[in-house]
């Protein structure tokens, strides 16, 4: 696999589970009546600290979860293998929701109060999503 198609693989693949990767924290927060963008304004204090305002927060957000979901995009396109790859990309967002969430996100108050589970599953779903589209990218390719 080429370095082009790798960056190919994470570009398409990072844009879209970026995307869908909100929806188990977000219908979990709906379901229980929680505020459905806290996770959002949780995920701008990565870059803004300090900042409680949520015109803020919001852009700051965008910015720090599409270079995150880019990042890890291009990891996962680079190391996951060709076989089985639905089931390791799934293993891989669980890692990486340990250090996300775990290592990082414990220093952090507002990632920290979030509700873990949903979490962890919004990181599952993205890796799968990756996992799934890096599959079907190299199997077009074949």
């Amino acid at each position: 696999m080429t370095q082009a198609e790798v960056m190919g693989d994470a570009l398409v693949s990072g844009a879209v589970a970026a995307v869908v990767s909100g929806v188990p924290s977000t219908a979990h927060a709906l379901l229980s009546g929680l505020n459905p963008i806290e996770a959002s304004l949780a995920a701008g204090t990565l870059l803004l600290p300090g900042e409680e305002r949520p015109s803020r927060l919001l852009p700051a957000a965008l910015v720090a979860h599409g270079a995150l979901s880019l990042g890890w995009a291009v990891v996962l396109a680079a190391a996951l293998p060709s076989r089985r790859t639905l089931e390791w990309s799934v293993l891989a967002g669980l890692a990486i929701a340990a250090l996300d969430l775990g290592v990082v996100g414990r220093r952090y108050p507002r990632i920290r109060a979030l509700p873990l589970a949903p979490q962890v599953l919004d990181h599952v779903a993205y890796a799968a999503t990756v996992g799934a589209l890096v599959s079907r990218r190299r199997a077009q390719r074949r």
